[in-house]
Order: structure tokens, then C-alpha cells, then sequence
């Protein structure tokens, strides 16, 4: 242990402990800008600098270890000055246009610049210009850029895609992609994990809500929404409604008052992707004559098929047919619900709200019009947006009583509840398959507990009427390539994986609300697991609705039909290859 004092504060860690995380461990904030814990600890942007007792210079305390009998001082007037002087040359490069920015009010430097009581520009001001393309899903604004390089260390470390890199020299020096490409001629997996962890606004969704307002105006269109299963873990974060208040019914309640016809649940989809997909995996691997080399992937989440795609074009076969909740949805909405409301699918309009960017990708995609009427998925929004439009609208969720879904197609169970979560998939889907294979539930209600454990990749065994099923999940793509690496050299076996582009599951997707310094997918997943066991139907097999769709539209799964509408041909559209 070394002992040390923080501002006459007397302080006992362990060695190697850093100044940062010694103050913390007393109640003391220093304050910073480019640090990400276990991540980022450059100490670039020399926010978090402290003064130490006869020492000639400022250190950062994010990266400085702390010594024995040494005295530090986080606010001392030469600390502050200088801390002064740090944000105001980062200022002298970043476009101060706060009122039109979508991090305006939850921005680390807007928040850091009011606390030094910083009122004017000190310095000439010049930003950098660039040349994005507007239409991809992920933007940037060079202009705001602070060049903390939190994206490049996520992206590398996190994902470990590397698609960011500091690109000139000198006082030209910026963040763009790297190997002199374009963004869409990456391998960028849209997870939107460099804009969650961005401290300022330098990176973002592209904004799509002026298109579901426009639907919402118009008399002529039907305008049908669904709502992603992590979304009613975090849409009201931004809101400040507690977590405890902010109920799918209020969400639900909140959309219908915004004026959209029709407001269904994304875990009917989830539902009947397990329909199709634990179907799938039966034919495919439960009851193959021979066993194949590599195990069946789920192919829910767009940000993995195209880290996938672009990482190893060679395994796409061993995707999962099987079309997303958000895609199978979109289908179902514009071909069996229409024919039930006696509605031109031309005049519907889908709008999704989903906690992920790679879903605004996924539903332009060849393969997603299966309705035959254009896209199935008309715009996707990110939980982020929903937020802004609830607040546009001027509504107080806390006020509004709550409301049903919408029928038929606004029915989930728990299954398709826990898709939100990682592991919830791979649970979702086993549940399902034990029971077409023993024809009867599993013994426990926690039988497939061991999926929920901690880490970033996980793998269980379950011994289903004398078939032994192997099985792994993984969230994060940097744990994704560890996995698919040991698959490929043979030093892990399975039969069915599930993977999840974003930490934590799309509970930590990069649409969802940004709460600076919190990494809040664990918590997320709890709620939606609470929410699973308080549910009357926790299997897909059992949702009447999804039952009655399949007598009275699909026959059953796998059906030609089903083929038709509910799966794709992956070969349809390619990534980059790096």
C-alpha cells in the first residue's frame, strides 16, 4: 500500500494505483476529457493534469501512479489556470455551435468549459472542414472533433476493427479512417461504439426523424412502429423518468399520442426469428446425417454479419438464414397484416426503433423488400432519437397512463423479451429447441442460467434426451474474432454461437442513450431479464399470435412461404474485405 494526501485528504491505495483513481477512491473528481478506463489512458488531452509538491511540473492524474508521502492538489490555482488554458486552445479547434449539436447538454467539453467559467474565445479559432458522405449511417464532423482518439481505442481494442487513425501532421493532425478509405469502403461494423464512448458530438447516427414526422403528417399513409426489446431498457434515460416508472406500457402510451396508427413490439419478431431459426439449427445441425466442420451463426445482429462478412467472407455460409426481428417484422407487417386490415401495404409506413446504427444499414439491404412493395422496414430510429421526438412532441411520459400494444402483432414472450441481452438469443432459441426435442419443458427455470454469466465469451453444454448441444455466445467483436479464430484452428467446437457486435448485447448498442463515463449494458440486460421472468408466456412456441400466424399465413416454419419472407440469401450483397 502507498499513502499519499489528495487536497490535505489523508489516502491509502495500493501501489500503481494512478493519481486519477486515488482521488476517485476519496470522493475527489478530477475532471477529463480523452480517459476511458482500461482503454484510453493517454493522457492527450491534459484535462485531468494535478499539482504535486515540489514537483517542477503539472502531471495527468490518469496516467501518473502515485508515490509514497507524495502531497497532490487537484484544484490548486496553477491547476486551474492551466486547466483553464487546455480548454481553451481545444476550443480554438472544435465548431462551438452548441445549439444545433445532438450532444448539446450531454457533452463532457460544453459541461467541462461552463465549470471553468470559460465565456469567450482566447484564441484564434480555426476548424477543420470534411467531406463525409451524408447518406452512411455513421456521421462525422471533423470540426468537432477534440482528437482525444476515445473512437481509435475503442475501435482497436474494443472491436478491433481499426477503422480510425490519425491521418496529416502538425497543426493538421485529425481523426478520419484510416488507409487513406472512405468510410463505406471500410470495414466499419456500424456498431456505433465509437459514438457512444465520442465525449463530444464529433461522431453520430445519421438523423432520420424528419422522415417519421413527415408519415406522421401525412393522411394517406399508415404509419405502423415497432420497438426494439432494449429500447424499453433505456428509452427514458435521457428523459430523466426512472427506471422503475419507464414501462413498455408508457413507451407504448408515448408513441400512440405522437399520432402513429399502429404500435407494435419488436419481440413479436424476436419471436418468430427463434421460430425459424431454432427450426433452422434442427435441420442443420440437431438432426444432420453428418455433423458440419463449423457451427450455425445467429444473423440477428447487422453489426456482426458485417464484421463477419468483411473478416472472413469465407464462413457465411454458417450464417443463420434466418432475417432479423427488426426484417421479419417489416415483412410481416406489409404481407399478413395488411391482409387482416384490408390495407394497401403501399400506404404502410414502418418505422423501427431500434438501440443499434447497423439496424439503418440492415433494412436498405437487397434481400429486405420481400413484401414486394419497396423496403419492409421504411426508417430505422435509435433510442436516442425516439427520446428527442418525445421531447419535440413536448410529452411527459411520467404523466401519460399506460398503454397496450397494438394486435396481433404487438404480442412477445419472455423469450423475445432477452434478445436485448447477450446470451438472450442463443437462451431464447435453446428453450424453444429442448422443447421440440424432449417434448417437455426444462427441468429448472434457470436450466440455461449458465448463458447469462459474465464475460465476453462464454460457452455451455446441454445434454438434450442424449444429444449433447454445444453452444457459445460472445459480445463485442474483438471477443467475436477470438471465437472465430479458435473455431476455424479447431480449438473450440460448437454447434450453434451467438454473437453480438456491441458489449453487453444491443442493452449497450451504439444507439442507445449516451451516459458519459457509466457503461450501462449489464444493468440494461437485468431489467429485460426481470422482465422475462414477470412474463405469462416465456416461450416463442407458445405466443398465440405467433401460433395463429402460422395457421392462418406461414403453414409452418421453414415453409416455402416462410423461405420467402422470412429468410435471405446472405451471398445478395458483399463488405469490403480486410
Amino acid at each position: 500500500m502507498v499513502t499519499l494526501s489528495i487536497d490535505n485528504q489523508p489516502v491509502s491505495v495500493p501501489e500503481g494505483t494512478t493519481i486519477l483513481d486515488a482521488a476517485l477512491s476519496v470522493g475527489v473528481e478530477i475532471p477529463t476529457l480523452c480517459y476511458l478506463k482500461d482503454i484510453n489512458d493517454i493522457g492527450a488531452c491534459r484535462v485531468c493534469v494535478v499539482e504535486i509538491r515540489d514537483y517542477d511540473r503539472l502531471v495527468a492524474a490518469c496516467n501518473t501512479p502515485v508515490d509514497d508521502g507524495i502531497a497532490v492538489f487537484t484544484n490548486s490555482p496553477r491547476v486551474r489556470r492551466t486547466r483553464k488554458v487546455n480548454v481553451e486552445l481545444i476550443l480554438s479547434r472544435h465548431d462551438c455551435q452548441c445549439v444545433v449539436c445532438v450532444r448539446s447538454g450531454n457533452c463532457a467539453l460544453q459541461e467541462l468549459a461552463n465549470d471553468l467559467y470559460i465565456s469567450r474565445r482566447s484564441y484564434k479559432h480555426e476548424t477543420l472542414a470534411d467531406d463525409w458522405d451524408g447518406t452512411f449511417p455513421l456521421q462525422r464532423d471533423s470540426g468537432k472533433c477534440i482528437q482525444c482518439m476515445r473512437c481509435i481505442q475503442v475501435c482497436d481494442n474494443i472491436q478491433d476493427l481499426h477503422v480510425w487513425d490519425l491521418v496529416n501532421f502538425g497543426s493538421h493532425i485529425s481523426v478520419d479512417v484510416g488507409n487513406n478509405q472512405l468510410i463505406h469502403e471500410s470495414a466499419c461494423s456500424l456498431c456505433g461504439q465509437c459514438i457512444t464512448h465520442c465525449p463530444v458530438g464529433a461522431l453520430r447516427a445519421r438523423i432520420d426523424t424528419d422522415r417519421v414526422m413527415e408519415a406522421l403528417a401525412n393522411p394517406d399513409v399508415v404509419t405502423v412502429v415497432q420497438v426494439a426489446p432494449a429500447v424499453r431498457s433505456a428509452w427514458a434515460e435521457d428523459l430523466g423518468l426512472p427506471r422503475e416508472e419507464a414501462t413498455p406500457g408508457r413507451m407504448a402510451a408515448a408513441l400512440k399520442r405522437m399520432g402513429f396508427d399502429y404500435v407494435f413490439d419488436t419481440d413479436f419478431g424476436a419471436d418468430l426469428t427463434i421460430m425459424e431459426e431454432g427450426m433452422e439449427f434442427m435441420e442443420r445441425v440437431v438432426n444432420a446425417r453428418e455433423k458440419p466442420e463449423f457451427p450455425m451463426f445467429t444473423s440477428c445482429c447487422p453489426g456482426w454479419v458485417r464484421f463477419f462478412k468483411s473478416q472472413y467472407p469465407d464462413m457465411v455460409c454458417c450464417l443463420s438464414s434466418a432475417k432479423s426481428p427488426q426484417q421479419m417484422f417489416g415483412a410481416m407487417a406489409k404481407t399478413y397484416f395488411a391482409e387482416r386490415v384490408k390495407i394497401d401495404p403501399a400506404r404502410i409506413f414502418v418505422l423501427s426503433i431500434m438501440p443499434c446504427v447497423a439496424k439503418k444499414h440492415e433494412c436498405a439491404l437487397p434481400g429486405m423488400n420481400a413484401a414486394g412493395t419497396g423496403r419492409d422496414v421504411d426508417a430505422v430510429i435509435t433510442t436516442r432519437e425516439f427520446s428527442r421526438l418525445i421531447k419535440a412532441e413536448h410529452l411527459n411520459p411520467a404523466l401519460l397512463p399506460e398503454a397496450e400494444f397494438d394486435s396481433p402483432l404487438g404480442e412477445g414472450s419472455g423469450a423475445g423479451v432477452i434478445f436485448g441481452a447477450t446470451g438472450g438469443v442463443m437462451e431464447a432459441a435453446l428453450r424453444t429447441v429442448y422443447c421440440v426435442i424432449n417434448g417437455k419443458k426444462p427441468p429448472e427455470t434457470d436450466f440455461f442460467q449458465e448463458l447469462r454469466s459474465p464475460g465476453g465469451w462464454r460457452s455451455a453444454e446441454f445434454d438434450m434426451s442424449g444429444r449433447l448441444v454445444r453452444v457459445a455466445v460472445a459480445s463485442g467483436l474483438a471477443n467475436a474474432r477470438k471465437l472465430v479464430e479458435a473455431v476455424r484452428r479447431g480449438a473450440a467446437k460448437y454447434d450453434f454461437v451467438e454473437i453480438m457486435a456491441c458489449p453487453g448485447g444491443c442493452a449497450g448498442g451504439g444507439g442507445q442513450p449516451i451516459a458519459r463515463g457509466v457503461e450501462l449494458a449489464v444493468e440494461r440486460g437485468r431489467d429485460l431479464f426481470m422482465l422475462d421472468a414477470e412474463s405469462a408466456i416465456r416461450y416463442s412456441h407458445e405466443n398465440p399470435s405467433i401460433n395463429r400466424l402460422y395457421k392462418e399465413f406461414l403453414d409452418r416454419p421453414l415453409s416455402p412461404r416462410a423461405h420467402e419472407l422470412l429468410h435471405l440469401d446472405h451471398s445478395e450483397w458483399k463488405m469490403p474485405h480486410r
